[in-house]
């Protein structure tokens, strides 16, 4: 009798030996495969490979739901301890816009050569036009190491602001707006054409000080646990992703009500 079929008989037996219309425990099915790994590679040899991929595709989507599933619930707990506890970004002679006695703060941890930061600065504009006055949005550096022109960008940004705050926001929108053109010479054009002393901000862009405020925003990020773009505190209450208004409306709903 060949290796692989005495392992068949194994599995056979402990099959014949279970009680009628029992089930063999995964972990008995478990150490039988991992004593006889022969078995499985024999079996996927004469599989239907069709049914076969369509088995791990099932599966990787099942695993995927599941931890889609675990991180949604992990998400919602932590938001839930953050209204009970807020985390506290330090906000002071952070760039904002809107009222600064706007009830509703938004801190947004963003990179500018982000994909979904770009949506995340679509969603967070549209929450500010939903509900005007109450709320004021703050802007906080976090270019990942992966996007050439995120740090760069934000050296610019922080640069502006030096300058004219307004005019940093109105560089900060048009970046999003553009991001396919993020370079040197476009942030050297776009400072012009905003009125910007261009010597002056390339300078500043690559200054120390600049450079102490874009590692504070990031080590400050890291410490609450943020990993990735774009991320956002609603009166220090986390939301992590490009989410909809939707998301942000039930936190401002969760948080009014408190």
């Amino acid at each position: 009798m060949t290796k692989i079929a005495r392992a068949a008989a194994v599995l056979l037996t402990a099959l014949i030996a279970a009680p009628a219309g029992a089930e063999i425990s995964r972990e008995d099915l478990k150490k039988a495969l991992e004593a006889n790994p022969d078995l499985v590679i024999a079996a996927l040899k004469k599989a239907d490979k069709t049914k076969l991929f369509e088995v791990v595709v099932e599966a990787q989507q099942e695993f995927q739901r599941k931890r889609q599933m675990d991180e949604a619930r992990r998400e919602e707990t932590e938001r839930e301890n953050a209204i009970k506890n807020p985390l506290k970004p330090e906000l002071a002679g952070a760039h904002f816009r809107g009222e600064k006695d706007a009830p509703i703060s938004i801190v947004e941890y963003s990179d500018f050569q982000c994909p979904y930061c770009k949506q995340g600065a679509q969603n967070v504009d549209a929450v500010r036009k939903k509900y005007g006055k109450k709320v004021r949005v703050y802007f906080k550096n976090f270019p990942l190491n992966f996007h050439p022109q995120a740090m760069p960008a934000a050296q610019w940004f922080e640069a502006i602001a030096l300058q004219n705050v307004d005019k940093a926001w109105a560089f900060h929108d048009a970046l999003f707006e553009n991001q396919g053109k993020l370079s040197e010479e476009y942030y050297k054009l776009l400072a012009k054409d905003l009125g910007i002393d261009v010597k002056k901000a390339e300078k500043d862009a690559k200054s120390e000080a600049v450079a102490k405020k874009i590692e504070a925003d990031m080590v400050e990020a890291k410490g609450f646990g943020i990993e990735g773009t774009p991320a956002y505190l609603i009166n220090g209450v986390p939301l992590r992703g490009a989410y909809p208004v939707e998301a942000f409306d039930k936190i401002i709903s969760r948080l009014e009500k408190k």
